[in-house]
């Protein structure tokens, strides 16, 4: 069983910066293809961003070219370097396994607003 903890998540203006990271346990996680997810108030979840356990990511076009994702899999980790924020990326923030999800964490709140 995987347990899913994200962190890294704030309040920043337009222009701004963020790096979340979303630890994991149990050795699953390495050998899944992993996602960030967001989910925005009164909209449902959605994909934002994809690695495999190799590393390559895929992003989903709204972020492209602004967000990074990236993983360390002997540190169980993986990160999403956010950059250029907007305030249409205000969400809670969450990362999983693509296609059959492991229990979802609490998710890390970021909120881009002047």
């Amino acid at each position: 069983q995987v347990e899913l903890v994200e962190s890294g998540g704030g309040l920043v203006q337009p222009g701004g910066s963020l790096r979340l990271s979303c630890a994991a346990t149990g050795s699953a996680f390495r050998v899944s293809p992993m996602g960030w997810y967001r989910q925005a108030p009164g909209k449902q979840r959605e994909f934002v961003a994809g690695i495999t356990t190799g590393g390559t990511a895929n992003y989903v076009a709204a972020v492209e070219g602004r967000f990074t994702a990236s993983r360390d899999n002997d540190k169980n980790t993986m990160y999403l370097q956010m950059n250029s924020l907007k305030p249409e990326d205000t969400a809670v923030y969450y990362c999983n396994r693509v296609g059959l999800p492991f229990d979802w964490g609490r998710g890390t709140q970021v909120t881009v607003s002047s």
